[in-house]
């Protein structure tokens, strides 16, 4: 039995979320840390079957590829082909 006093264990046990009319879930606060998620990212929802979903960081790949080619162009170079597109 547990008693109400104790609000702590009983905050903790609530994991659970509803799914609103417009088809929107609040993802409980701890969950969100152990994910290492933040509030304003983008996830990918991918369904991995009945009555689950599973949600992924969106990774943006033009930021995971910036700045990886750094030092491999001569700066003249790229300044003469940065020229052409004018």
């Amino acid at each position: 039995m547990i008693f109400f006093t104790n609000m702590k264990r009983v905050k903790k046990q609530w994991r659970s979320a509803k799914i609103s009319e417009k088809h929107q879930v609040t993802i409980p606060i701890a969950e969100m840390r152990i994910a290492g998620l933040e509030a304003g990212e983008r996830v990918i929802a991918r369904a991995d079957g009945p009555g689950r979903v599973v949600l992924e960081r969106e990774e943006d790949i033009l930021e995971s590829f910036s700045g990886s080619l750094t030092g491999v162009f001569d700066h003249a170079i790229l300044e003469q082909l940065r020229n052409e597109w004018d």
